[in-house]
């Protein structure tokens, strides 16, 4: 059963590589939103060396490594699943011999290792090559940030899921899917990083798992996060992790008896 999971990994990989071309395009957009930050960061900061606890070379680069990790554990998971169960299709999943959340689970990994490979590896570079962008020269560093970045787009995954799941449980999620996106987007920290929220927010932000997914790993990646306190942080992410499987078992507990009450 474990090699056959390890296969939808592959298959889904490949799936991408046929339209590989697709993504050629995303790194001159991701490219592009990198350098439109870094100008307006640049124009924030004026004569201030520090705003936010960032300096100016620090904020360049926690927006290069943000856009590009989010290449990495971004996917359509939620969208898929929605889709599955607005068609009727899962019903099948249930008589197969796997579990439908781990395929899932797979089939995004191999969507994530494509993207890291042909995207954000290649698309940081090239950001490396435009901007002021300063890469980690502690092999510690890039080693933990492997991790957290793991982490990232499970916990990514993990709200992908829930949210595609809820489809069992009304008409239309749609609004609900694009709902997630943007406040993923805002609250992990990719469009402004959450020390610059308001006092309360921030506060606030520390009680959610967005931070876990961009904001906490690329705070390791700039060097403002280290030592022990990286270690922390990295504590915060695999706790995210465990508490985020509860919901997702309870409704998919509550999903599969909907679907068995509903048909039979």
């Amino acid at each position: 059963m474990g090699s056959a999971y390890l296969d939808l990994i592959r298959i889904r990989f490949l799936m991408m590589l046929a339209y590989r071309v697709n993504y050629y395009s995303g790194i001159v957009i991701y490219a592009i939103n990198i350098g439109a930050y870094y100008f307006l960061w640049e124009a924030i900061f004026g004569d201030q060396k520090v705003l936010g606890g960032f300096t100016l070379g620090q904020m360049t680069t926690y927006v290069a490594v943000s856009w590009m990790a989010r290449a990495f554990y971004f996917n359509n998971l939620d969208t898929e699943i929605a889709n599955e169960i607005r068609d009727g299709s899962v019903a099948i999943q249930f008589i197969r011999p796997y579990n439908y959340l781990i395929v899932k689970l797979m089939q995004g990994f191999g969507e994530g290792i494509f993207r890291l490979l042909l995207f954000m590896v290649p698309g940081l570079a090239i950001a490396c090559l435009l901007f002021p962008v300063k890469l980690p020269t502690d092999p510690g560093v890039w080693a933990l940030y492997f991790v957290m970045l793991v982490l990232s787009f499970l916990i990514n995954t993990q709200i992908n899921m829930l949210t595609g799941l809820f489809a069992f449980f009304v008409e239309n999620n749609q609004g609900m899917l694009r709902m997630k996106r943007v406040l993923v987007d805002l609250f992990s920290g990719v469009v402004v990083p959450i020390s610059f929220f308001p006092g309360w927010l921030a506060v606030t932000m520390k009680w959610l798992p967005f931070q876990a997914i961009t904001y906490l790993p690329s705070s390791v990646f700039t060097g403002r996060v280290a030592g022990f306190e990286a270690i922390r942080v990295l504590g915060v992410q695999i706790i995210w992790f465990l508490v985020l499987l509860i919901p997702i078992a309870w409704v998919w507990r509550q999903a599969r008896y909907r679907l068995f009450v509903q048909g039979g």
